[in-house]
């Protein structure tokens, strides 16, 4: 079994600090995750090996142990003996009752925090630190432990958080909508999504992420709200067009505007120039957080010019441009 470099692993000096082993290997950690490496089994056990190396230098009870065995081990090197002669026996513990008890006492939480997880140990870490594993057969490590017992107890490991995009409409977004997911585990699954939500809105279901050896994981099912062909959302706010003709912009009058829910009568003062905007409260989004209350509907008038005219219209447009001169 040969001497695992934890330090040359991860890339830092000997001397390097708990923020820059922290730093190098989340680098690491994120440029060899299976998710970003899918199907590489290259990359894959270099993941392990980083979570192994930071799992030991992380943690100053493990990084001193592992220091003073690293010192030995060179020496051992330089002298000319072999690995597999190398005397493990004064690294082990001793439990209660003579046993062989090794505990990990690293959170598992600070993978999740960062990657969601992480694998398994070396041989030469359960050689060293134990915590991840049972060796008892002939031909493995009972001689070095003198046959005696060994009891490996792992903590806990919450399992990982998974997300899934999904896209809805403005109108599912406006009245709250369901979804009917099909899990790998082939459990259908049917989600609310609630009022309110917007593009980037995560929902979450708890429990239906993956498992671990304790709780399992979250699904978080990641919202994208579509374009609208008729409204424009700014937050809980809408904006939409609104299309008035010449006359009423000219001379007022009402004019149906479009919501979410149910057409709108608005009153148009006379002489209501193109482009401006009403504002109709709470004819907006509900919020997410407080449903029943909304955000408001903008309204801007797109002055609408009359078309094809007949010659009589044409002359009294000509006699109003003459009236509007002589003033």
């Amino acid at each position: 079994m040969e001497y695992k470099d934890y330090y040359k692993i991860l890339g830092v000096d000997r001397n390097a600090t708990e923020k820059e082993i922290r730093r190098a290997y989340r680098k690491l950690a994120r440029q060899y995750h299976p998710d970003v490496n899918p199907g590489d089994k290259a990359a894959e056990e270099r993941f392990k090996e980083i979570n192994e190396a930071y799992e030991v230098l992380s943690d100053p009870e493990k990084r001193k142990k592992y220091d003073q065995f690293g010192a030995q081990w060179q020496q051992y090197e330089r002298m000319g003996g072999r690995p597999e002669d190398f005397d493990w026996s004064r690294w082990a513990g001793t439990g209660p009752g003579g046993q062989r008890v090794y505990t990990r006492t690293v959170s598992p939480e600070e993978f999740e925090d960062i990657l969601g997880g992480m694998g398994g140990f070396s041989d030469f870490f359960q050689m060293l630190f134990g915590g991840m594993g049972r060796r008892s057969s002939a031909g493995d490590f009972g001689d070095i432990f003198g046959g005696q017992k060994q009891t490996f107890r792992q903590r806990p490991r919450r399992g990982r958080d998974i997300e899934q995009p999904v896209q809805i409409t403005l109108e599912e977004a406006f009245h709250g909508t369901k979804r009917v997911l099909q899990m790998e585990t082939g459990e259908r699954l049917e989600v609310t999504i609630p009022r309110g939500v917007r593009t980037g809105s995560r929902v979450r279901v708890a429990g239906k992420g993956t498992r671990g050896n304790g709780q399992p994981g979250d699904l978080y099912l990641r919202v994208e709200v579509l374009p609208h062909a008729t409204f424009q959302r700014e937050g809980d706010d809408l904006k939409v067009e609104l299309p008035v003709d010449l006359y009423t912009a000219i001379l007022g009058g009402e004019v149906q505007v479009p919501t979410l829910e149910r057409p709108v009568m608005l009153t148009i003062p006379p002489e209501t120039p193109n482009g401006k905007t009403f504002r109709l409260r709470g004819l907006g989004m509900p919020n997410l957080k407080n449903p029943d209350k909304r955000g408001d509907l903008y309204a801007r008038v797109s002055v609408q010019l009359p078309r094809h005219l007949s010659e009589r219209e044409k002359e009294l447009f000509r006699q109003l441009r003459d009236l509007a001169r002589r003033r």
